[in-house]
C-alpha cells in the first residue's frame, strides 16, 4: 500500500508514509512534520506568531485565548438579545439563519444598532433635507445632530426591510458626517440586495476611515467571496480574526473555507498544467522496496544479452536501470517500460511488462492509465498477485476502499501464501485506524517470510500506535539484532526514540542510518535519516543552523524530496523567515503528485502568503500578532 513502512514521525506523531496516500486518507507529507498532530489529525505551525491548524480539509486559525475589548460603538450579541422582545428574538434568529447560509455572521449582516432599542425617529417629513449644496451652510453641531437622526431613520428602514429607503437615509447621513459606521450600514443594505460591488465600495470607504473596523472587514470579505475574489476575501477575514483576537468563530471558519477555496482553485490550475513526471528518488525507492525483492523473470536476468531494439530488450534495460535506484535511472526505466510495450513481441513477459509500466505510470500520478495497465496484467496472467496489490493501492488512493479490499481478496484467491498481500492489506487497515487488524496482517506477513524487514518495522509502529510501547520497543530491539546491517531499522527506531524525547539515543540511531546509507547507496541514499536528525536537533537544542544545514544536504542529494522541502519551510517559519518559508511551501506544491497533496501544500502557502499581506497592509498588527502567538517563534515545531 505504501512506499515504505508507515513510520513513527518525529516527536509524538505516528505518521503515514507519503508515497501512496492522498489527503483523502491522510494529511500526506505534512504528517511527518507534526508531533501531537497525528493524534488530532492536524498539523500545527506558526505563521508570523499566529498558530494555524491544517487538516486534510484545509486550514483554520487556532483560536487564541487572547481577547480584544469590543469596539465602544458595538454591543455584544448577548447584550443585544437581552434588549429584544420574544418576537424580535424569533425574527432575529430567522434572519441569523439566513445570514449564516450566506456565509455572513449575523452581527455583520445587520447595521449598527438595528438590533438595539431604536431611539425616537423623526417623521419622514421632519427629517433633515441635506445635499452637497446645502451642507456647507450647517454648523458642525447641526451636522452631527442631523447625521444621528438620519442614521436612526436608516436603521428603522433597514429593520422594516425598506433597503432602498435606508440606503438614501444613510447616504444623507454620510453627507453630514463621513462616519465608517454609516458606510458600513449602507453596505449592509447593499448586502441584503445582493449588490456586491457596492458592498465592497462602501466597506472600503469604512475601512479607510477605520482600518480596524472588524464588521466592515467581514462584510467586505463576504462580498468578495460572492464575487469569487477569494484571495481578497481571505485577506479581509484574516485581518478581522487578528484584530478581533480570534474570538469570532464564524470568521475563523471563513478563513478555513477561503483557504480551501483558494488552494483548490490554484491547485486545479497547477494540476492541469503539471508535467507528469516521477517523484523524488527517495519516494520511488520507498515504494518499490515495499514489495519483497523477487528474481527477474526467466530470460530477463541481469546477465541476459538482449537486443534493445526489441520489446524484451527494453524490458530488460528497464529492470537494469531500476536496480540502480537513482533519479536518472528511474526515468530511464520508465521510458524503457513504455517502449517495451510499444515494440511488443513480449511473449510470456507481456503481463509483467504491463505491471511495470502501470507501476511507473502510478508513480507519475497517471492513475487511470495505471489502473488500465494493471487490469490488463491480471487479465493476461491472473496468478501475478503483485498486480492486484498495486491496483488495490491505487483504488485506495482514489478513495475506493471496497475495490481495494476486493483486489486483496482476488490476490489471496490466486496465492493465499503470498506475504506481500498481508503486508499491503495491513497498510490499508493502518491508515483506516484499524490497528488490531493491521497488527494481525503484519504478523501473518512475518510468519510467511521473516526476512522482509519492513513487516517487522511496521508491526513495531502499529504496536506503538496501539499504546503497547514496551512491545513496540522490544520489536525494534529484535529488528536491530536480526537486521543490524539495514539502515531503515535504525532510522525508524530513532523516530520512536525521538517520539519519547530520548534525543541523544535518537540522534545516534539517525547517524548510524546515515553512515549505512552512504556506504550502501552513495548515489541514491535515502535522505529521511538526515531529515529526522534535523528535526531532532531543532527539538532538542533549538539548533536552527545545524537543522537547516542537514535539510539542505538532503535537498542536494534529492532535490525533489517533498519531506525535505516541507521540513525546511517549517524551520524557516519557526525563525520568522516567512518570505523564505513561502517559497518552500510553493515548491512543495510543485512536487506534490495528486490534487489532494497539492491542495494541502497550497493551503500552507496561502496561509503564509496571507499573513505577509496582512502585515504589509496593516503594519500595526505585527506587534499584536507577536503578543498573541508568543512572537515569531510561536508554537514549537515538532
Amino acid at each position: 500500500m505504501s512506499g515504505e513502512p508507515v513510520p513513527i514521525a518525529p516527536a509524538r506523531n505516528v505518521a503515514l508514509d507519503t508515497s501512496s496516500f492522498t489527503s483523502s486518507s491522510s494529511p500526506s507529507l505534512w504528517d511527518r512534520l507534526s508531533t501531537w498532530a497525528a493524534e488530532n489529525k492536524t498539523v500545527v505551525y506558526t505563521v508570523a506568531g499566529v498558530a494555524v491548524v491544517v487538516t486534510a480539509a484545509g486550514v483554520v486559525y487556532y483560536l487564541s485565548d487572547s481577547r480584544k475589548d469590543s469596539r465602544p460603538a458595538e454591543s455584544s450579541a448577548a447584550e443585544e438579545k437581552k434588549k429584544q422582545s420574544k418576537k424580535d428574538r424569533r425574527k432575529a434568529k430567522k434572519e441569523a439563519e439566513e445570514a449564516k447560509k450566506e456565509g455572513t455572521p449575523k452581527s455583520d449582516a445587520e447595521p449598527e444598532e438595528v438590533m438595539r432599542k431604536t431611539p425616537t425617529v423623526e417623521p419622514e417629513d421632519e427629517l433633515p433635507q441635506v445635499d452637497e449644496s446645502t451642507i456647507e451652510t450647517l454648523s458642525e453641531q447641526d451636522r452631527k445632530d442631523y447625521a444621528a437622526k438620519l442614521k436612526a431613520a436608516g436603521n428603522k428602514a433597514y429593520g422594516s426591510k425598506n433597503y432602498n429607503e435606508a440606503i438614501d437615509l444613510y447616504g444623507r447621513a454620510i453627507i453630514c458626517k463621513p462616519d465608517p459606521i454609516f458606510y458600513s450600514n449602507r453596505a449592509a443594505c447593499y448586502n441584503a440586495l445582493g449588490e456586491w460591488d457596492k458592498v465592497v465600495e462602501d466597506t472600503t470607504a469604512a475601512v479607510a476611515l477605520d482600518n480596524e473596523y472588524v464588521k466592515a472587514l467581514n462584510r467586505r470579505a463576504n462580498a468578495y467571496e460572492h464575487l469569487e475574489k477569494y484571495s481578497e476575501a481571505l485577506l479581509d477575514y484574516t485581518a478581522s480574526c487578528i484584530i478581533d483576537g480570534f474570538r469570532n468563530e464564524q470568521s475563523a471558519q471563513s478563513v478555513e473555507r477561503l483557504l480551501k477555496k483558494v488552494a483548490e482553485s490554484k491547485g486545479k490550475a497547477i494540476l492541469a498544467g503539471k508535467e507528469k513526471k516521477l517523484p523524488s528518488p527517495t519516494f520511488v525507492t520507498n515504494y518499490l522496496q515495499s514489495f519483497r525483492p523477487r528474481p527477474a523473470p526467466e530470460g530477463l536476468e541481469e546477465t541476459a544479452e538482449l537486443d534493445e531494439a526489441t520489446g524484451k530488450g527494453q524490458l530488460h534495460a528497464g529492470l537494469i536501470a531500476m536496480g540502480k535506484r537513482t533519479g536518472d535511472n528511474y526515468d530511464h526505466a520508465a521510458k524503457a517500460f513504455d517502449k517495451a510495450l510499444d515494440l511488443g513481441d513480449l511473449g510470456d513477459h507481456e503481463a509483467f511488462a504491463y505491471n511495470m509500466r502501470g507501476t511507473f505510470r502510478y508513480l507519475r500520478g497517471e492513475n487511470n492509465d495505471a489502473l488500465s495497465d494493471l487490469s490488463k496484467s491480471v487479465e493476461l496472467q491472473p496468478s501475478m498477485t503483485q498486480s492486484y496489490i498495486k491496483r488495490a493501492s491505487m483504488h485506495l488512493e482514489l478513495g475506493n476502499r471496497e475495490a481495494a479490499a476486493n483486489d486483496f481478496e482476488q490476490a489471496m484467491a490466486q496465492n493465499k501464501d503470498d506475504p506481500d498481500i498481508y503486508y499491503h492489506r495491513a497498510q490499508l487497515h493502518f491508515i483506516l485506524g484499524e490497528f488490531a487488524e493491521a497488527a494481525k496482517d503484519y504478523q501473518k506477513s512475518i510468519d510467511l517470510d521473516r526476512d522482509f524487514i519492513f513487516s517487522h518495522i511496521q508491526l513495531g509502529v502499529t504496536q506503538y500506535k496501539m499504546g503497547s510501547v514496551a512491545s513496540s520497543m522490544a520489536t525494534f530491539r529484535r529488528c536491530i539484532k536480526n537486521f543490524d546491517k539495514v539502515p531503515d531499522v535504525y532510522n525508524y527506531y530513532g523516530e520512536l526514540l525521538l517520539d519519547q524525547q530520548k534525543y541523544q539515543e535518537a540522534i545516534e540511531k539517525f547517524d548510524t542510518a546515515v553512515e549505512m546509507e552512504k556506504q550502501a547507496k552513495p548515489l541514491g541514499m535515502n535522505v529521511l535519516p538526515l531529515i529526522n536528525k534535523s528535526l531532532a536537533l531543532f527539538q532538542w537544542k533549538q539548533d536552527f543552523q545545524e537543522a537547516e544545514k542537514l535539510c539542505q544536504k538532503a535537498l542536494i542529494i534529492d532535490p525533489e524530496c517533498d519531506i525535505a522541502v516541507a521540513t525546511m519551510a517549517q524551520l524557516l517559519l519557526q525563525q520568522g523567515k516567512v518570505t523564505e518559508a513561502l517559497k518552500y511551501f510553493e515548491r512543495a506544491a510543485e512536487l506534490s503528485r495528486t490534487e489532494g497533496e497539492i491542495i494541502n501544500a497550497l493551503s500552507y502557502a496561502e496561509a503564509t502568503r496571507t499573513q505577509l499581506e496582512v502585515q504589509e497592509k496593516y503594519p500595526q498588527l505585527a506587534t499584536r500578532l507577536q503578543g498573541m502567538g508568543g512572537g515569531l517563534g510561536g508554537a514549537p515545531m515538532r
